[in-house]
């Protein structure tokens, strides 16, 4: 059997490198609602 081999243009690949890239800093200024761990009750807490 032979492998078939797709060649990927530079534009493309530099297109999916500026989406990841723009994705990552649209998530660090806006986080995801659903926290990845659950909160940790270890007292430092602030109570008002």
């Amino acid at each position: 059997m032979s492998e078939i081999v797709r060649f990927v243009p530079k534009s493309e690949l530099e297109r999916a490198r500026l989406i990841r890239e723009a994705r990552a800093i649209y998530d660090s200024i806006f986080p995801s609602a659903v926290p990845d761990q659950a909160p940790q009750d270890d007292g430092e807490r602030v109570k008002t």
